[in-house]
């Protein structure tokens, strides 16, 4: 097996160039081959360059190899409280330890917790290789079942976060078989900018593990725009808003129960919104 540890950026995008594989935290890498061999690897753990969080005059900028449980430790605006609240649920704490955003993304899981609270931070990636650096927003990039726009030459350096993050208010709630180390049966996530009259000025609203890929709920932010944040806000959302999602039944759930759990949850993540000072 060809296991390459890069010690610099410009060597391992030279190195991913030639197909391999990138292996940063491992947490889903290493699961999906079991019993069998991993492809040719570049192992850029060690790049300390593409790890950490950063302020710019953008907005913020998170390292790809930035793991969970740096997310959960920064002193960052209340509106990463719901990436925070997603950076808890990701695993055990072991696995928070070690996975990374950057891995999160590119493995491309329905059921990924930061996708939905990405979402709702209008997030974008930014690409590398060795013909220079393209910025993609997240909503482009993950184009379905495990699938993304990374081109083979390419590696995921950073994830990208505009300024109009600052005074929102955001949440994440999951659902699951039990409340740790489990797979999510429904996930959703908001963040709200509430003007000075009280009234709703901007609204995102995604949903996670009833697609193919997690997805902005655009109708039901439409709806929500303009109208008081109070505590009707939570009443609000109706199963027509869920339209857009394609669940299906599997182990966890049938496919009726994910769509009535993702309302209720919406409605829950709503009104806790709306409660924040």
């Amino acid at each position: 097996m060809e296991y390459l540890v890069p010690d610099n950026l410009a060597d391992a995008i030279a190195l991913k160039a030639g197909g391999r594989t990138a292996l940063a935290g491992g947490t889903d890498v290493f699961p999906a081959h079991v019993g069998r061999p991993l492809e040719p690897v570049v192992d850029i753990s060690g790049l300390a360059e593409l790890r950490g969080i950063t302020e710019t005059p953008e907005g913020y900028r998170i390292g790809a190899l930035t793991r969970w449980a740096d997310v959960v430790a920064a002193s960052l605006p209340a509106g990463f409280d719901g990436l925070r609240a997603a950076a808890r649920e990701v695993g055990s704490v072991q696995v928070q330890a070690a996975g990374t955003i950057g891995g999160n993304l590119c493995n491309a899981s329905p059921a990924a917790d930061g996708v939905p609270p990405l979402l709702t931070l209008d997030a974008s990636v930014e690409l590398a290789s060795t013909s220079g650096t393209r910025v993609l927003p997240l909503e482009s990039f993950i184009t379905g079942y495990r699938r993304t726009a990374l081109a083979t030459d390419e590696l995921l350096t950073a994830v990208l976060i505009p300024r109009e993050v600052a005074g929102t208010r955001a949440a994440f709630v999951k659902l699951g078989l039990r409340r740790y180390l489990v797979i999510s049966i429904v996930m959703v996530a908001a963040t709200l900018a509430v003007s000075t009259d009280g009234r709703v000025a901007r609204a995102r609203v995604a949903v996670g593990a009833c697609s193919p890929v997690a997805t902005r709920l655009r109708d039901l932010e439409a709806a929500l725009t303009g109208r008081p944040a109070d505590e009707d806000l939570g009443v609000l959302p109706r199963l027509e808003h869920l339209d857009i999602l394609a669940p299906i039944d599997d182990v966890r759930a049938s496919a009726d129960y994910r769509r009535e759990a993702a309302l209720t949850l919406v409605r829950r993540t709503l009104s806790s919104l709306t409660v924040q000072a």
